[in-house]
């Protein structure tokens, strides 16, 4: 039976994915405490870019803020594999992103509200958090978007 957030991602028209495998010699989540730190999620669909370049260039800065949808989805399927279930979330702390951008495009913070907003969406107030959005050169295979995210849990 499915808890109250993945109720409420079906009501959105949205399926928790499988947890992308790891690209490197890392794991896609590791809890500490009552804290769960995902890896940098990338826009893995079915286990491949649909979308590679950078934001400004080959990919549209709308484009982006789908990927960046997608990255959350992925960074929630992590939280679950170490949390057991979603609805341990207390709160997003902090969602971080990375935006492969092309050398005058200025507008990562918009290509990251859509991992903000997803998350707002899907966790109403548990989903408001700190967060950074960055602009950076290129990222692993090319990928236009990358988010990690930190969740609060709550105890026991």
């Amino acid at each position: 039976m499915a808890g109250a957030v993945e109720s409420r991602l079906a009501e959105l028209g949205l399926t928790l994915p499988a947890v992308v495998p790891p690209l490197a010699s890392y794991q896609p989540a590791v809890r500490s405490g009552v804290y769960v730190y995902t890896s940098g999620q990338l826009p893995m669909v079915d286990g491949k870019l649909a979308v590679t370049g950078k934001v400004g260039a080959e990919v549209t800065p709308d484009e982006a803020q789908e990927l960046a949808k997608t990255c959350a989805l992925n960074a929630l399927a992590a939280v679950k594999s170490v949390a057991g279930d979603l609805d341990r979330i207390k709160r997003v702390v902090k969602v971080v992103g990375f935006v492969a951008s092309a050398s005058d495009f200025t507008g990562q913070p918009a290509v990251i509200n859509g991992a903000s907003e997803l998350l707002g969406e899907v966790l109403g107030e548990k989903g408001v958090h700190a967060r950074s959005a960055v602009g950076v050169a290129v990222l692993p295979l090319d990928a236009p978007v990358e988010v990690e995210v930190q969740v609060e849990l709550v105890e026991g």
